[in-house]
Parts: structure tokens; C-alpha cells; sequence
């Protein structure tokens, strides 16, 4: 059924809301390798503050049941998703036109475990949004996902599925209406170009523009065909602050609320814009990145929070457990408890840090003209699409178990129809472990910028009623 936009049993904001958490134990064992940005370690150094802070016993813990290669095949290429199965480091050299053709190798290295990661993630973000789906929870939270850079055919920018579009697209079985927003530093592109001709999704992404990778998400890109004003871009300067950011966030968002009335949001909380991050160069403190999150969660409107980027480790692990605490609506104190990762968090073991004194590029001319754009974009949208229903596959089941549960038989609702895969295995002791060790700096072998967006064929799923091959010029490509 469609929700309407505001139908929580939960109430008004003040009340608590019943969250799902999503988390694998295994997946902090997965190492992009020596020197890479993206640490999965993070994941777990999360779930420890949660866990030491005991916010997990007001949550329902789910280990996820991971995504299988028909679940990844939704949007994925299948011989995208084939290559990611069948590739290991002892293999790569062998297959060296097929690193290329799907853009693996140095911002989105092949290491151990490589597609046990992307089921386990991508599991976690699709679990949720079957658990909202089927009303059994008002958030539900994967801060292992949030991979938004994953094209259909190609990973990209450290991503190689795209867990938010498998997501949405679970959602859009349930939902007339899904609302995604990106406040990562990156430019949310995989997702856009996912939904870019459709109206039943829009996506509103506030990132870092200039010369940034992706480099796409320029203010003009607004959707094609009957897309079109269903894309928003906030494109920002350097060193913007929780004010500026609130300025554009808040009326921004609030008028998309109203205009686009969707029955569920998914919200990428990408910490890489949270000042101090190794790969950023924006200024949000938690409270204030913490802040989008609240105001989400006040329209009272099916939520699915998800992670993204964020390379200071030790701060996104501090964000996360935040968030986490505004979605059960529990303040957490600052005063950080003991843990196995405490070492992290010196000289003051605190969970909050004071944002810097850099230099706030964003005047407020230039957000007052960024502001009345998108405001302006947003009001030739007259009222919710009148959207009906195509027919689409039957609703998924429930096979993500608690975490305790050692019975893999018993993840699975017993009135489901969907088969267990018995061919996946574990996650092989080969894998290697992430040493505690201080972050290095940057590589700077890294690649800056990937291909620019390209165009794609729209999302062959029952779900979306357009399906288009289109080659669409952005303005932002030069």
C-alpha cells in the first residue's frame, strides 16, 4: 500500500520509532588492501560504540541474509555481476580486458572476498527495505551500504554494487513513491542515473562540485523525459558550514516533502562531508550532519538510513553511532565508554569534535541563487505524480535473521517461497584482517576522477514504467 507520506503507528517526532539494525560480524574483515581510503573496518568500529553505548538493545539486530546474484541482476548487468563472482587477486592477470571493460583495479581494487562484500552489504540494504516494506519497522538502518557510485555495468569510486538502487527498487514494489537523499560530499550518481527518467523516484543529492569526482551533478541536471524535475543537485564549495548547509538542506527538502509526497525515503549519510575527513573538504560537525537525519525523521515517513563514504575512521564511526541515536531518539553521551577500539578515539575520547577553521567558500549570494533555483525547479511540480501501478513481482520475503541465530534454515520465514542458496559459503580465514593501525595519508596514486557519467539503458524491472535507451547529454560534461 501506499503510506501517503504520513502514517507512521509511531506519532509524532517526539515519540520512539521501532528500528531494524543491519549488521554482518564478518564484514570488517573485508581490506580493500595496503594504503586504500575505503576501510569496511569502520562498520565495525560502529557496531562497538553501539554496543558499548547499549543502543543495540533498543534496536531489533539483524544479520543480513546476502544478496544473491538473481537479487544483484535487478540492476546489474548479468555479466557484471558474473565477473564479480568469478574474479579473484590470484586470477586478475588473466583477465585484464574485463578489469578494464568493468573498471576494476585501483579506485575499486579486486581483494579477497570481493563478492561476498557486495552480498553482504548489498543484502543489508535490501533487507531493509523489505522489513519497511512490510511494516515491520519505521527505520531500518545498513551502515554497511550506501555504495552510490555503482553503475549498471561498472564499478566506480570504490562502489561495485549499487545497494541503494536494489533498494529502491524493493521499495517501488510497496511504494507509488520513493524519495532518495545523498548528503556523501560525492555527487550521488549511480542513482540518478538509475532513476533518471522516471518520476517515481527522486533524488536530491547536496555534494561537493567543481573539480571533484565524479565531477557530475551540476544544478542544470534535473531528469529526462518524464524525469525531468525529478533530479535535483545541490552543488557546494569547500568548507561549508552546519548553518549554510541547514540553509539549503531544510526548505530544500521540506519542499520536496510536500510537493513529491513519498511513501518512503532512503537517505545516504555518507560521513566524508563531516569536517576533518581525509578525502573531504567540507566543514559539518555530527550534530550537524546528525541534524539531516532528524529532520528526515520528522515527517514521520518510512526511513532506511544508510552509510557511503567517510575516511577519517575513527570520526564516521562517531557519526554513525550518533545517528544511530537520533533514529531510537536517544541523546548519547559525549563521554565515550571503554571499548576494544578506544585507542581510536584519543586524546580526548570524546564522540563529538569541534569542526575546523577553515574557510567557508559558500557565500550566502551564491546559496540564496542555489536556493531559489531548486525552489523554483520544484514548484513546476505541481502536485504528486498520478502514478498507477504496473504489475510487478510478488513481494519478498524475510530471510535476514538475528544476529545470534546460528540456523541458517531458520532465517527464512517459513512461508517463504524463495529457495536458500546453498552454495554460498562463509566468508573463507583467507580473508585478510584490518590491523589497528593510525590512517596514512592519501595515496596519491589514487585516481581523482573516473569517466564521466555515461549514458544507460533505464532499469529493465516491472517496477518502472518507462524503459528507455538513452544517451543523455549533461551539461556538466564539457
Amino acid at each position: 500500500m501506499d503510506t501517503g507520506g504520513n502514517s507512521l503507528p509511531s506519532g509524532t517526532d517526539g515519540v520512539k520509532r521501532k528500528v531494524c539494525y543491519f549488521y554482518d560480524p564478518e564484514v570488517g574483515n573485508y581490506y580493500y588492501g595496503q594504503g586504500h581510503p575505503m576501510k569496511p573496518h569502520r562498520i565495525r568500529m560502529t557496531h562497538a560504540l553501539l554496543a558499548h553505548y547499549g543502543l543495540l538493545q533498543n534496536m531489533q539486530v539483524l544479520k543480513p541474509f546476502p544478496a544473491r546474484e538473481r537479487d544483484l541482476c535487478r540492476f546489474h548487468a548479468d555479466d557484471y555481476v558474473s565477473f564479480l563472482r568469478s574474479i579473484t587477486p590470484e586470477t586478475q592477470q588473466d583477465q585484464l580486458r574485463q578489469l578494464k571493460r568493468f573498471n576494476v583495479g585501483e579506485d575499486c581494487p579486486v581483494f579477497d572476498g570481493l563478492f561476498s562484500f557486495c552480498q553482504t552489504y548489498a543484502g543489508g540494504s535490501v533487507g531493509g527495505a523489505v522489513k519497511l516494506n512490510h511494516g515491520l519497522c519505521d527505520i531500518a538502518i545498513n551502515w554497511a551500504g550506501g555504495l552510490h557510485h555503482a553503475k549498471k555495468c561498472e564499478a566506480s569510486g570504490f562502489c561495485y554494487v549499487n545497494d541503494i538502487v536494489l533498494a529502491i527498487l524493493e521499495l517501488l514494489k510497496q511504494h507509488e513513491r520513493v524519495l532518495y537523499v545523498d548528503i556523501d560530499i560525492h555527487h550521488g550518481d549511480g542513482v540518478e542515473e538509475a532513476f533518471y527518467t522516471t518520476d517515481r523516484v527522486m533524488t536530491v543529492s547536496f555534494h561537493k562540485f567543481g573539480d571533484y569526482f565524479p565531477g557530475t551533478g551540476d544544478i542544470r541536471d534535473i531528469g529526462y523525459s518524464k524525469g525531468k524535475f525529478y533530479s535535483l543537485n545541490v552543488p557546494l564549495d569547500d568548507g561549508i558550514d552546519d548553518e549554510s548547509y541547514h540553509y539549503l538542506f531544510k526548505p530544500i527538502i521540506g519542499k520536496v516533502m510536500e510537493v513529491f509526497r513519498p511513501g518512503a525515503v532512503v537517505l545516504q549519510c555518507g560521513a566524508d562531508s563531516l569536517s576533518g575527513d581525509r578525502l573531504g573538504c567540507f566543514n559539518l560537525s555530527i550534530k550537524g550532519h546528525a541534524e539531516c537525519v532528524k529532520f528526515m525523521r520528522s515527517f514521520n515517513v518510512p526511513l532506511l538510513l544508510l552509510g557511503g563514504g567517510g575516511y577519517t575512521i575513527r570520526n564516521v564511526a562517531r557519526c554513525w553511532c550518533y545517528e544511530t541515536g537520533v533514529a531510537l531518539g536517544v541523546e548519547v553521551d559525549d563521554k565515550m565508554p571503554q571499548h576494544e577500539y578506544y585507542e581510536y578515539f584519543g586524546p580526548d575520547y570524546t564522540l563529538h569534535v569541534a569542526p575546523s577553521n577553515m574557510e567557508n567558500k559558500n557565500s550566502r549570494q551564491l546559496l540564496e541563487e542555489i536556493r531559489n533555483k531548486l525552489l523554483e525547479y520544484l514548484s513546476k511540480l505541481q502536485h504528486a505524480p498520478s502514478v498507477q501501478f504496473q504489475e510487478r513481482p510478488p513481494d519478498s520475503e524475510l530471510p535476514e535473521a538475528d544476529e545470534d541465530q546460528e540456523d541458517g534454515d531458520e532465517r527464512w520465514d517459513p512461508d517463504s517461497d524463495m529457495d536458500v542458496d546453498d552454495e554460498r559459503k562463509s566468508l573463507p580465514n583467507r580473508v585478510k584482517r584490518e590491523a589497528v593501525e593510525p590512517e596514512q595519508k592519501d595515496r596519491e596514486g589514487l585516481k581523482g576522477m573516473a569517466e564521466q557519467a555515461r549514458g544507460f539503458d533505464m532499469i529493465a524491472d516491472d517496477s518502472i514504467s518507462t524503459k528507455v535507451g538513452l544517451k543523455h547529454a549533461r551539461s556538466d560534461m564539457k
